[in-house]
């Protein structure tokens, strides 16, 4: 048995079930790989951080990853990613839909502004497509432009046409299908049913029914049986109590993934592992897929940039022709309208006819009769008439061998300003459609530019026995982006000179969190002098390590002071030095004395303290190149051993979003490759790491 590469109807039934578990999560970022994975990173209240995987090229999936499967991010977003960015950060996961019995979900997010869809279409070549609020088309990764539907930016989205739901069907429908085959029952159940292959033969196993049985031998029972089987799959499918399993053969290669037991798989013998949720057994089988395929792929991973790169010309074909579709609908939709101005007279004597007879109550049969004996008798106004329509309320008529279709209840002029107003429509669409036509070519040149590099790169790494030379990052065309998440990213962080993590609160609430939750007993607590400081943590281990007693050194202590006093009050004051003091945690309390009060965010401190006399409050903003690629910020000190370029600040004049925004500009002018500070150093990425109040940059 080959192994299982798209999801099922069934399948899809299952995981939607599971899914709308997930409603509220948050969205934080999207990403695209290559042109057919969609990742969506998000966060759930109760269950932290969840990483959505949509795939529709030769491997059709839908689910949820656990975090050492999900890939690295890749390196530039390509412009689809960057718009679902900017549509779904912060928004919330609503819910996921299938489609009738069909292999499409949807799902619905929600955010103040505007709401999304995402369309995902697991069949045939694969597609994604993002909706607004009126269910148009924003993007898509494929254009469709069939008789039957279209999917293009500007465009309804159009659902293929509606196919029969074999979970809904009563006893009597059953029975007229399957009467309507002439075929055996497994064929007429996976075709007239829509069950597909495997499911009509494990339908045919739990009824007990003989595979190749001839329809036409098929009695009654057989399709009692049959029912009854398909009403069992239904109430699996929809109590949402499932008991996933994978399926190996016997080399331990995966085969199959269910949501539950299949009888046919356990009489073909099968290896199976049962798993909680459908969602933990899907991302471990497609994981696997996954490994196998590569450990079977014995060429190079070189991508197939020709490939890609007729793929993206086919897209731009599609959608210059679209243009020029846009241009035609426009031309006739105005020259109607000048139509009824050329024929002002007739066509003002069709509709105050009609209008007329409709006011005295003449019902629209009785008005299309007497329009027709009108058009025998030779009448031109009843002659121009083609067709009526009492249920719209409008005639068409026929002007140059032109139809066109008038509003009754309007005037000669106010169609034709209403068929002005559509040709605009179609005007906006094609502006739409030309802006998406730039974005495609965009694409376009980012893969012929990754096939260049990746040529270049080919011939450096012919003479593999050179010594490895430093990075020069600043230069390179393209710097890799590689990142995690830790969990200290919420707060004011830096880490010093030796290595030790610092943490500061942001406000009220988190210098709570901080001595409640992060505070352990060999840790240093730093505030300054000043009120309106943060809760500064100097951490000897991290939350999940053993605690153990550190020497910090000087450099290390003046760095967490130092910290402590920039991030404080007193840089908003425009301030350029005060005292920190530090304290063991076992001085910090929130038992005030008697008859006193701490404000949310504060503690007592009992004992001595250790002071730290006149710290320049002073920052670094700088870019980190190795190990991890990211923006980073705290004492100069401790940046320049890890950033491979900074800015240092100090109270000053701009404003934290000015001051952001400005160090952007700078540290991108230091990059050859400028999509990558963009990347990971936006403007509101380096505010995170500002002081509160005006800042200048210091020239050094």
């Amino acid at each position: 048995m080959d192994p299982k590469r798209e999801l099922t109807s069934v399948d899809l039934a299952a995981l939607v079930t599971e899914l709308n578990r997930y409603e509220g999560a948050k969205v934080d970022k999207a990403y695209l790989y290559g042109d057919d994975l969609l990742r969506l990173k998000m966060r759930d209240f109760d269950r932290g951080r969840l990483e959505l995987l949509l795939e529709v090229g030769e491997i059709k999936r839908a689910h949820l990853a656990a975090q050492e499967h999900v890939p690295d991010a890749p390196g530039r977003p390509p412009n689809f990613a960057m718009m679902l960015r900017n549509r779904l950060s912060g928004a919330d996961f609503a819910g996921v839909e299938q489609y009738e019995f069909d292999r499409i979900l949807t799902f619905t997010f929600e955010r103040g502004d505007e709401n999304t869809k995402i369309v995902v279409e697991l069949f045939g070549q694969g597609n994604i497509a993002i909706l607004d609020e009126t269910g148009e088309v924003v993007r898509s990764l494929e254009t469709v432009r069939l008789k039957s539907r279209t999917v293009a930016p500007g465009s309804q989205y159009e659902y293929p046409s509606s196919r029969l739901d074999p979970l809904t069907i009563s006893r009597d429908a059953l029975g007229r299908h399957m009467d309507q085959s002439d075929t055996d029952v497994v064929r007429t159940i996976a075709t007239q049913l829509n069950l597909g292959g495997l499911y009509a033969e494990e339908i045919c196993t739990r009824a007990g029914v003989e595979k190749t049985l001839d329809i036409a031998d098929a009695t009654s029972d057989d399709y009692d049986d049959i029912y009854d089987a398909i009403v069992e799959l239904r109430h699996q499918v929809r109590s949402g109590e499932f008991d996933p399993r994978i399926y190996l053969d016997d080399d331990e290669t995966v085969v199959d993934v269910t949501p539950f037991p299949l009888e046919e798989h356990q009489n073909e013998g099968f290896d199976e592992e049962a798993y909680d949720t459908f969602n933990e057994a899907l991302d471990e089988y497609f994981f696997r897929l996954d490994l196998t395929a590569d450990e079977q792929e014995a060429t190079s991973n070189r991508p197939d940039f020709e490939e890609q790169i007729a793929k993206q010309q086919r897209i731009i074909d599609q959608q210059e022709q679209a243009i020029e579709g846009f241009d035609e609908q426009a031309n006739e939709e105005r020259q109607r309208a000048e139509l009824l101005y050329a024929n002002y007279d007739l066509v003002d004597d069709v509709l105050s006819t009609v209008r007329s007879a409709r006011e005295e109550g003449v019902p629209w049969d009785d008005i299309a009769t007497t329009l027709e004996d009108g058009a025998e008798q030779g009448i031109p106004e009843a002659e121009a008439v083609t067709d009526v329509d009492g249920a719209n309320g409008t005639v068409t008529i026929a002007l140059d061998d032109t139809s066109v279709t008038l509003d009754v209840s309007m005037g000669v002029e106010k169609n034709a300003n209403r068929l002005y107003t559509e040709a605009k429509r179609i005007q906006d669409k094609k502006e739409g459609a030309l802006a998406a036509i730039e974005d495609t070519r965009e694409e376009l040149e980012e893969v012929k530019r990754r096939r260049d590099e990746w040529s270049a790169d080919d011939e450096e790494d012919e003479d593999d026995d050179d010594e490895p030379e430093e990075t020069d990052w600043l230069s390179l065309r393209s710097v890799p982006v590689k990142s995690s998440e830790q969990w200290y990213e919420r707060f004011r962080w830096f880490h010093t000179s030796d290595g030790y993590l610092v943490v500061g609160g942001r406000n009220a609430d988190q210098n709570e969190e901080l001595v409640k939750k992060y505070m352990d007993k060999h840790d240093r607590f730093f505030h300054t002098q000043a009120h309106g400081g943060p809760v500064t943590l100097l951490k000897a281990t991290g939350p999940s390590e053993p605690g153990q007693k550190v020497d910090f050194s000087e450099e290390t202590l003046r760095e967490a002071a130092q910290f402590a006093v920039s991030y404080s009050s007193i840089w908003k004051e425009g301030r350029f030095a005060d005292d920190a003091y530090m304290v063991e945690p076992s001085q910090v309390s929130k038992t005030p004395e008697s008859g006193e009060y701490i404000e949310k965010g504060s503690f007592v401190i009992r004992g001595d303290r250790r002071y730290f006399e006149d710290i320049p409050a002073k920052v670094a903003v700088g870019i980190q190149c190795e190990d991890e690629t990211r923006v980073i910020g705290g004492p100069p000190s401790a940046i320049e051993t890890r950033a491979e370029t900074m800015l240092t600040l100090t109270p000053g004049q701009y404003a934290q979003n000015d001051a952001a925004k400005l160090c952007y500009r700078r540290l991108r002018e230091r990059f050859e490759d400028k999509s990558f500070v963009r990347k990971i150093a936006s403007p509101d990425q380096i505010q995170e790491f500002l002081p509160p109040g005006g800042s200048d940059i210091v020239e050094e």
